[in-house]
């Protein structure tokens, strides 16, 4: 998704932009960021990997999934974000009893866009850094199978794989599951053959 600046606004604004607009707005300590429309491959990998992840919570009381309807509110850097997903454990917190919107993700997910995955892996990555219970990041490459996942072992120090391929299967350790890419990648077109074929 491209990311189009509107202008300066307070909170309160900013929620009525959103009450009044189809598109998803993020709020940057008073920018409006408009998200441009995702791919068919963004929206299909969206749908997989959270239909993957309510699947391996079932039955399981401690942890929620949601989909890319709520926000997340990252209150040391003022800004309301986007993720594509999100794991919940333990109390769901809200901001000031929102129902859109999230204080406590656990696990965040977000599906790489050209024109935005460097703000991913960067300024984003650093504000949901904030949150004390985010522990986990998962980043999906729509144009090729390849996923990144982050994982903080302890406090500073953060773990990365990189996973390649669709015949391999991704561990979160944050819900203890096992997803296997091609079901995150199932039903998308035009993916690239990845560079190369191993785990790094």
């Amino acid at each position: 998704m491209q990311a189009i600046k509107i202008e300066q606004h307070s909170i309160a604004a900013y929620f009525d932009l959103l009450e009044q607009s189809d598109e998803r707005l993020e709020y940057h300590n008073g920018e409006v960021v408009m998200m441009a429309g995702g791919t068919r491959n963004h929206s299909s990998i969206g749908n997989n990997i959270n239909g993957e992840i309510r699947a391996a919570l079932k039955g399981r009381s401690d942890c929620r999934p949601f989909n890319n309807d709520l926000k997340v509110y990252i209150e040391k850097t003022n800004s309301f974000v986007f993720p594509d997903g999100m794991v919940v454990c333990g109390e769901t917190k809200l901001y000031k009893n929102s129902e859109s919107v999230i204080t406590n993700p656990k696990l965040v997910i977000e599906v790489l866009s050209k024109s935005t995955q460097g703000y991913d892996r960067g300024d984003k990555f650093h504000k949901y850094c904030s949150l004390d219970s985010f522990c986990e990041y998962i980043l999906i490459d729509q144009y090729q199978p390849v996923i990144d996942t982050l994982f903080r072992a302890e406090k500073g120090l953060w773990q990365m794989r990189t996973t390649i391929g669709l015949e391999q299967s991704i561990y979160l350790h944050s819900i203890d599951a096992t997803i296997e890419l091609e079901d995150i990648y199932r039903n998308t077109v035009g993916l690239a053959e990845p560079q190369f074929r191993l785990d790094v």
